[in-house]
């Protein structure tokens, strides 16, 4: 797999943002194949100078959906909690 198409987006919630500003952890969208290798090298790639720490790896299950009589599934996805090194620089400040 290319690094480039391990992480998909950050991810941007409550949760998250808590996390960021308190452990210097950071969430991902990353794609299902993923593995925590794998993970840490896409993100000391593509963001260049950031030392990772620790990364966790959870796998989302997809909700049941119901419009009307039907009933179908929105996808599983997984997330990985990346905690960058003491001292990193956040990555998401100049946004």
């Amino acid at each position: 797999m290319r690094v480039q198409d391990v992480l998909r987006r950050p991810l941007i919630t409550e949760k998250s943002t808590e996390l960021r500003d308190g452990s210097n952890i950071i969430a991902f969208v990353v794609d299902s194949r993923a593995n925590k290798i794998e993970v840490r090298k896409a993100v000391e790639t593509q963001f260049a100078g950031v030392k990772v720490a620790e990364v966790r790896i959870a796998n989302v299950h997809g909700k049941v959906r119901r419009r009307g009589r039907f009933v179908g599934r929105t996808p599983d996805w997984k997330k990985a909690y990346v905690r960058l090194a003491e001292g990193q620089i956040d990555l998401f400040d100049n946004v």
